[in-house]
C-alpha cells in the first residue's frame, strides 16, 4: 500500500526527531506501535470472520445441493417402487396361465383326418413314349 524504503524511513525518523524531540520520541513510537498492533488485530479478526462466513455460505450451498440430490434420488426410488408394484399387481390380477396355454392335463386335440385321394374313373392318363433324336452321320 505504502512504499516505505529505508531511505524514506530514515528521513521520516530524522524529521520526527527534530519535531518531537529525543525525550518524547520513544513514547510516541510505543503508542504508534500499540495502535498499529490493534489495527492489525482488528483486520485479522475481520478477515477471519469474513472467511468463516464464506465457508458457511459454501457449506450451506453444498448442503442444499446434497438435499436436492437426495430428494431427487428418493423420488426416483419411489417412482421405481410404484412401477414395480404396479407390474406385480398386474401379474397377480392378470389372466391365468392355463387360459393362455390351455389345460396341461387335458387330452391333446385330435389332428384332422386327411381327405382320401381317389382318382375319378373318367379321367385316363396316357403315357407318351420319349424317343431319342436320330444321329446324322455327316
Amino acid at each position: 500500500m505504502f512504499d516505505f524504503t529505508s531511505s524514506k524511513l530514515l528521513i521520516l525518523g530524522l524529521v520526527a526527531l527534530m519535531v518531537i524531540g529525543p525525550k518524547d520520541l520513544p513514547a510516541l513510537l510505543r503508542t504508534i506501535g500499540k495502535y498499529v498492533g490493534m489495527i492489525k488485530r482488528h483486520a485479522n479478526d475481520f478477515r477471519a470472520q469474513f472467511e468463516e462466513a464464506m465457508r458457511e455460505s459454501e457449506l450451506a450451498e453444498i448442503r442444499k445441493q446434497v438435499e436436492t440430490a437426495t430428494k431427487e434420488a428418493e423420488a426416483t426410488m419411489k417412482s421405481a417402487e410404484a412401477n414395480i408394484e404396479q407390474h406385480l399387481a398386474d401379474a397377480k390380477a392378470g389372466t391365468d396361465p392355463n387360459d393362455i396355454l390351455g389345460d396341461p392335463f387335458a387330452a391333446p386335440p385330435k389332428p384332422p383326418e386327411p381327405a382320401p385321394l381317389t382318382a375319378s374313373p373318367t379321367e385316363t392318363t396316357v403315357a407318351t413314349p420319349v424317343t431319342a433324336p436320330e444321329k446324322s452321320g455327316a
